[in-house]
């Protein structure tokens, strides 16, 4: 196939149909119109055995890096089918029109073909709509981008998560406070990752927080009264309940959800640095 064409769209019927096995002409059209109302439910199988042809799923690329000479490695979130690897074959040739598609924060229409740990990427659409990212709010980006990476297995569906990158990346755009923003999407991934449960319950007496009590979060069994030998972050119940509601307007809650959140992330991460993260503590104190 030409590693300079942008995308090659096929019909997915007529390959349905090339499927069926050979056989008398009235019996084919049979088999075919048999077979037609299937075809919907297979492209969107969430295992990769069955994944043969992918068409206009929204996506959003996390990270690429380079693949031979001409190509690329595309590490990228979609809605449907979680985070895939996809290569992009002619990508980096200079006259390439996927040069300037396959970047992030781009909203992307994406098509593929295969089923192994890396698929072949066949169409790539930009589908616009977002503002860019600029400044402070383009590191926040990357931060996003590099949890997902983390955090996120491949070929597992989270269309509620991939619904909030696009609100969390649209509210970066619009200068709404990433102090906030970035809270919340750290709780939904770590939900989303079965990382996190219920915060309104205390794992030991098996009732609910109270508002003026300090607890500590341990991050296998969860909430917890807090005792005087504790080095982890204590927290107030009151954040906790805020926190489960998705409500930061408190500065209280700001500053205790920060500290609880970077405890949690390293560690889920074993120690391993996440690098925009850093950067976004040195330049905004986040």
């Amino acid at each position: 196939m030409d590693e300079q064409a942008v995308a090659v769209h096929e019909d997915s019927a007529v390959e349905d149909a090339a499927a069926v096995p050979a056989a008398p002409a009235a019996a084919k059209k049979t088999a075919v119109r048999t077979r037609a109302p299937k075809a919907a439910p297979r492209v969107a199988s969430k295992s990769p055995a069955k994944d043969l042809r992918i068409l206009e799923q929204p996506g959003f690329v996390l990270h690429s890096w380079p693949y031979k000479e001409t190509s690329l490695i595309i590490d990228v979130l979609t809605r449907d089918h979680g985070r895939i690897a996809l290569v992009a074959k002619g990508a980096k040739r200079p006259h390439s029109q996927l040069r300037s598609v396959l970047q992030t924060f781009q909203p992307l229409q994406l098509g593929w073909t295969g089923k192994g740990e890396i698929r072949t990427l066949t169409t790539a659409d930009w589908v616009g709509g977002m503002l860019p990212l600029e400044k402070s709010a383009l590191l926040c980006g990357f931060y996003l981008n590099e949890l997902l990476v983390k955090f996120l297995m491949r070929d597992e569906a989270h269309p509620d998560l991939f619904d909030l990158y696009v609100s969390t990346l649209n509210q970066l755009a619009h200068d709404e406070p990433a102090t906030i923003v970035l809270r919340r999407f750290e709780f939904a991934l770590l939900r989303e990752s079965g990382l996190l449960g219920d915060l309104t319950r205390c794992t030991q007496q098996r009732e609910r927080v109270q508002t003026e009590q300090f607890y500590v979060l341990d991050p296998e069994r969860g909430p917890r009264p807090a005792m005087p030998a504790d080095s982890v972050p204590r927290v107030s119940g009151k954040t906790l309940l805020a926190m489960q509601r998705g409500d930061y307007t408190e500065q209280s809650t700001q500053l205790q959800s920060k500290l609880l959140m970077r405890f949690l992330l390293a560690h889920h991460l074993h120690g391993a640095a996440l690098n925009t993260r850093q950067i976004l503590i040195d330049l905004q104190n986040l």
